[in-house]
């Protein structure tokens, strides 16, 4: 019989005959020889290495940018017109730019690897009736092997027997709690998470023992298709890359245009030399290329990585710091980063009362209050404040008795005074709730049934201090309430309503919360216990709800979000309604209200399914919550917001997020708690695992982005200037105020040195509350290029002045002229700088003179430069410059003067025909749900 896969049988909806007999082999699983022959058909049971850029390769990449071209073709026309000294530093230029991105981004290659340090290395396999310990990577479909608790499971297996066996397949599916086992078929149209009879590649068994048959192997697992899907995943550029490209290439074709005009009519009408030409045309080309941009950009940027560090977000590509400000949705995972990943107990509900529970996650640290009125008129809601006590709630006492007695988890304090659980989340909840009202064991356990899937409770025999013996009995309601005849009141016992109790579990399971029950019934002179011993006639003491808290920080990071007019969306593997109710408390949906179409905002992962990708085009943007996704579904998802030119940031910590974090515009993983995979996909790691921290990250973000366009609109206007003096000087058939040599200086010592003092800018007011910039928004937004144009001529104009001034009414020689208008270039971006710190409101303030000490840095190694520019005896022979006067030294600085007011007047009469656009309905919509939800 030929050997098929899961992927040919649906394995998980076949009964283990079928499965077994479709791969062709029996319970006994195979022969040494046939094992042999199946792993030279389908291969070793690993994950393919992806095919990987060399170093060189990758290093060349940083090169691939219009702006490098141009730098790399300037430097090209030095090095033919012999001029080394400039080639050497127009080539430093590009080559730091490339070194600085390499380093950033060097090990992005690693994503794939991460995965695959998931798989287990050894595996229990039957080959020829007996039981051998092989390596992992030797099995193949058809194999029968066995796992027990803290196995990794080696590839994905149908499974032929289970006992208590429960699985944490977080990192697989995002559930919370670790799923429980069987042997039972279910449905063609199950999800991964909800395939209970299969064992996935890469999954940890947390509890039990199994036997089953591998079904696939490899690439052909779970956790290969996913290592596919990121490997086949495009990774798109942030909007700042798209934007700096077209301007590259605005500004090559302008460069060219404009050079090829100044040839010709220097040669038409002028009559110049061709060699004179070809030699102003070099200069022209080297004075509108901006040799800065990229060294600034870079430079920025890692600042900001410096500064996102700080608030601790690890940033492993450069540009990935500019694209968080202009995020418009961020679509979260919901275990481990809107909530805390710790299992709370919340409310406690018995026949004479209910009870709500202060603290979150597993601190034993927080009072459980008494609700006012009786457990059939009360509301779930919290009533009173008076803290309930195991001495005077006998119910309460009771209930957590048998909570506390029918566990096997304990509290755990590590090292770094972190408090976790060792054993099931669920069980430690109630192990918390025991030691919040400060419960103390004073009984011994005799004998235990555990937990079945089967049977879905556990049951212990315990002998108190007083000599009772009780059976306490711990699990799902509705298995416990069938097995009840009453129920505990402060009367005694009273027979159970049924109705009450269903009613009580479907308004807890309403609000999102896992429901437990607890029951108990006396055993004197019990010695054993088994499932049948449990009995039919017990006695229920209650309820408790439990819940995986939203986190108290990103409650009021999602409300900051939303009125940065930022769209945050909940992509869960975990059950709807729990998703639901998590996202109501955490503010991102009105829990309750239905759409325009009379539907909850929730969409599950079979609904996806069902739906083309122009349905879900049409529901994205309308739905927060994602409930029982795929890896395949939160791309979608991804995909489908980006095609509304949305800029998604996708966050997670399981490797089923790592296709999506590959695909968003911004990948963010979990330091803490995130896999390995995750974090090599992903383009930002937050160290403490906090949705608050990608708040503040945006706002960085969004910082760093305004201090890049500042600092591009300081820069533009001195190339513009120098290649206006060279073009109005050929133009009039004037002697060139500036040499070629003399632009690379103002070029790349004193713009570069200045427009670095704007990366450290802090951010300006209201930064969080504006709206994010469209995708399309150029770097150099209208207004800001009417502002850079009329720089450029200020400045121009007043260089050509001071040079025309110097020699034909001071008498001055060339040398004397020109190196007085290199002077007022640098002194006139000095003035232009403090214009720039505030493009948007007036620089005519006090406050331009303090917030940002790198500006006053920035401006005395300015000053330094230019002194030694000017009266250091080599610089005279490598710049052709020469000494100036005072008298020299103050017409510059009253044009200095002169430019920062002129540009002040044109950026008010800017403001005023381009006045701030209104907040987008978008944004008011986003805010007003916000504080509706809260």
């Amino acid at each position: 019989m030929s050997v098929t896969t899961e992927r040919d049988v649906l394995a998980f909806a076949e009964p283990p005959e079928a499965v077994l007999a479709a791969l062709g082999v029996t319970a006994d699983g195979l022969s040494d020889e046939r094992a042999a022959q199946r792993l030279a058909r389908f291969g070793a049971n690993r994950l393919p290495e992806p095919p990987r850029q060399s170093a060189v390769l990758r290093f060349l990449g940083h090169f691939d940018d219009v702006l490098i071209y141009i730098l790399l073709a300037a430097a090209v026309a030095k090095a033919i017109l012999g001029d080394w000294v400039d080639f050497a530093v127009i080539l430093a230029v590009a080559v730091a730019n490339a070194v600085v991105g390499y380093v950033q981004e060097g090990r992005a290659d690693k994503a794939l690897a991460g995965i695959a340090t998931m798989l287990s290395l050894e595996a229990d396999v039957l080959r020829d009736g007996e039981w051998h310990a092989v390596a992992a990577d030797g099995l193949v479909p058809g194999d029968v092997v066995r796992v027990r608790s803290g196995d990794r499971v080696p590839a994905d297996v149908r499974l032929l027997e289970a006992t208590s066996l429960q699985v944490e397949e977080a990192a697989l599916t995002g559930e919370s709690v670790p799923a429980h086992k069987d042997v039972a078929e279910v449905g063609t149209d199950a999800g991964v998470g909800d395939r209970s009879c299969m064992l996935f590649s890469g999954t940890i068994v947390t509890s039990g023992r199994g036997v089953g048959v591998v079904t696939a192997t490899g690439a052909r697992t779970e956790i290969g298709r996913i290592q596919t899907l990121v490997a086949g995943v495009d990774h798109l550029d942030t909007p700042l890359t798209r934007q700096l490209a077209r301007l590259g290439k605005q500004l090559s074709l302008l460069i060219l245009l404009m050079a090829a005009v100044m040839l010709v009519i220097g040669r038409v009408i002028h009559d110049f030399e061709l060699g004179e030409l070809v030699s102003a045309a070099i200069g022209f080309a080297v004075a509108a290329v901006p040799e800065g941009l990229p060294a600034l950009v870079t430079v920025t940027l890692a600042l900001g990585v410096q500064q996102m560090a700080h608030r601790n977000a690890i940033t492993r590509k450069l540009t990935s710091v500019e694209g968080l400000g202009s995020v418009t949705t961020i679509c979260s995972d919901k275990t481990g980063t809107l909530t805390r990943n710790e299992m709370t107990a919340r409310t406690v509900v018995t026949a004479d009362g209910r009870y709500t529970v202060d603290g979150l996650g597993y601190e034993p640290l927080g009072a459980v209050r008494s609700s006012s009125g009786s457990a059939s008129g009360a509301s779930l809601v919290d009533g009173s404040d008076e803290v309930a006590s195991l001495a005077t709630h006998r119910d309460l006492a009771a209930l957590v008795t048998a909570g506390a007695l029918c566990n096997d988890a304990r509290v755990a304090r590590d090292e770094a005074g972190h408090w976790g659980i060792v054993g099931q989340p669920t069980e430690g909840a109630l192990v918390v709730l025991a030691d919040k009202l400060g419960w103390v064991s004073t009984s011994t356990r005799l004998a235990q049934v555990p937990f079945e899937s089967s049977t879905k409770y556990a049951a212990t025999l315990d002998e108190l201090a007083d000599g009772s013996r009780h059976v306490h009995l711990l699990g799902a309601p509705d298995r416990l309430l069938a097995r009840c005849t009453t129920q505990r009141t402060a009367a005694g016992a009273a027979p159970v309503d049924v109705a009450f109790w269903e009613g009580v579990i479907d308004e807890l399971g309403g609000q999102g919360l896992r429901v437990l029950a607890t029951a108990h019934r006396a055993a004197p002179g019990a010695e054993s216990l088994t499932t049948e011993d449990v009995g039919e006639e017990l006695e229920l003491l209650g309820l408790v709800g439990i819940v995986d808290p939203p986190r108290p920080e990103a409650i009021a990071a999602i409300a900051d979000c939303h009125r940065a007019g930022i769209r945050v969306k909940m992509i869960t593997g975990d059950h709807a309604g729990t998703a639901l109710a998590i996202a109501g408390e955490l503010g991102m949906v009105d829990v309750g209200e239905p759409d325009s179409d009379g539907r909850v905002e929730v969409l599950t992962g079979v609904e996806l399914e069902a739906m083309t990708n122009e349905q879900l085009r049409r529901r994205v943007r309308d739905v927060d919550v994602f409930a029982r996704t795929s890896p395949e579904h939160k791309i979608r998802i991804v995909r489908a917001l980006q095609s509304f030119g949305e800029v998604v940031a996708m966050t997670g910590d399981g490797v089923n997020d790592a296709p999506a974090l590959t695909r968003a515009d911004i990948g963010i993983a979990m330091g803490i708690k995130g896999t390995e995979a995750t974090k090599e996909a992903a383009d930002i790691v937050l160290a403490d695992d906090n949705f608050a921290t990608i708040e503040r990250a945006v706002e960085e973000g969004r910082r760093i982005y305004d201090n890049i366009r500042k600092s591009v609109a300081f820069l533009l206007p001195t190339n513009g200037a120098q290649s206006l003096v060279i073009l109005v000087a050929v133009l009039l058939g004037l002697a060139l105020p500036l040499t070629p040599v003399q632009i690379l200086w103002v070029n790349l010592v004193t713009a570069v040195t200045l427009s670095l003092a704007l990366a450290g800018e802090p951010a300006e007011p209201g930064i969080m509350k504006r709206p994010p910039r469209s995708p399309d928004e150029h770097v150099i937004s209208r207004p800001t290029l009417i502002l850079v144009l009329f720089a450029s001529v200020v400045i121009g104009v007043a260089t050509l002045v001071v040079f025309v001034l110097e020699k034909e009414q001071l008498g001055v020689s060339d040398v004397h002229a020109q190196t007085s208008a290199v002077t007022m270039l640098a002194l006139a971006q000095l003035a232009y700088l403090l214009n720039c710190r505030f493009l948007g409101s007036s620089s005519l303030t006090w406050r331009v003179l303090t917030g940002n000490r790198l500006v006053w840095v920035a401006a005395g190694a300015l000053i330094v430069l230019q002194l030694v520019f000017t009266y250091v005896p080599f610089m005279h022979d490598w710049f052709g410059s020469a000494p100036i006067g005072a008298r020299d030294w103050a017409i510059t600085v009253v044009g200095a003067v002169v430019v920062f007011l002129l540009v002040e007047v044109a950026k008010a009469l800017v403001r005023r025909s381009f006045p701030p656009a209104p907040t987008p309905r978008r944004l008011a919509t986003y805010t007003s749900s916000s504080s509706s939800s809260r």
